[in-house]
């Protein structure tokens, strides 16, 4: 990877299966990447690569006028930003603080008044792609915030993601992530329905999603994830828990506009299903283990 980001120095907040990769692809553009994370074995195992470790989302903040976070739910990442030892008490007047995990929209909003309020700049960048375009470099950026904040944060995106939209103000980029996981999830629902018929009813599932793809059912989740099904395959890129979380909050983000999801609703009971029956930490594909039981 081109030396895009020599010079820059990055912070990283949150290295889960996402961030990990993530962090190491600003790292081998070239920027001094300060990372911190709950739980110390990955940071550990980073530094060793030259990933610089910090203490605290604090201490981030202070060192990196520019931090990222990739938390796992809203409750973390409000965390992460207003706790004790949190980013707001550490970032600098003209810091900018980017969100790449998907969070509440109104408690984006939210943050990013508080972040504001201390003089700094806040963008929510949710992504798709899952692990496989964390590591490629190659994921889907939809992003909320100021033309000027969303220009500083571009040197970032480039070397993280190949495709970045501007959605609008802040949360806009939460919204646009909600609609992503609504899609996906259902469409995860549809592949894992039509290939378990397939094998239910005689025909050879890896043939029937090979036909479908020349045609109008094709996509990437037919492509990736009907693979894994059809392999038993499913070591998480994304988790079952994770799907279920989205799916939630796009759910309770049209309540709060006055609008019923029912496709939504149902395919979150089914992730239900999946998590009851032990599924929880299995990829999202894995919802085709309750669809063919």
């Amino acid at each position: 990877m081109a030396n895009t980001l020599s010079g820059h120095v990055v912070g990283f907040i949150g290295l889960g299966l996402m961030g990990r990769p993530m962090s190491r692809n600003l790292h081998a553009a070239g920027a001094e990447v300060v990372i911190h994370n709950r739980s110390r074995a990955v940071v550990d195992a980073l530094a060793a690569e030259g990933l610089s470790p910090a203490g605290s989302p604090r201490e981030v903040a202070q060192r990196a006028p520019v931090v990222v976070m990739m938390a796992t739910d809203t409750p973390a990442v409000e965390r992460i930003v207003n706790g004790n030892d949190g980013i707001a008490s550490g970032i600098a007047p003209d810091g900018l603080v980017i969100d790449m995990g998907t969070t509440a929209v109104e408690a984006t909003r939210a943050l990013a008044k508080t972040i504001e309020g201390l003089g700094a700049h806040y963008v929510d960048a949710p992504v798709s792609g899952g692990e496989i375009g964390a590591k490629a470099g190659t994921l889907t950026i939809m992003a909320g915030g100021s033309p000027e904040s969303i220009s500083r944060a571009m040197p970032c995106f480039e070397v993280m993601g190949q495709s970045v939209t501007h959605v609008g103000g802040a949360g806009a980029g939460q919204i646009a992530k909600a609609a992503n996981q609504i899609i996906v999830g259902l469409t995860i629902g549809a592949v894992a329905e039509a290939l378990a018929l397939a094998r239910r009813a005689g025909a050879d599932p890896a043939k029937v999603r090979e036909a479908l793809q020349g045609g109008f059912a094709a996509s990437r989740i037919l492509d990736v994830h009907g693979q894994r099904m059809i392999d038993g395959a499913f070591t998480p890129g994304g988790k079952a828990t994770t799907q279920r979380k989205d799916m939630q909050q796009a759910l309770d983000l049209a309540a709060s506009a006055g609008l019923e999801l029912p496709a939504t609703a149902l395919s979150r009971d089914l992730y239900d299903r999946l998590i009851a029956a032990g599924g929880g930490d299995l990829d999202h594909s894995g919802l085709y283990t309750i669809i063919d039981a």
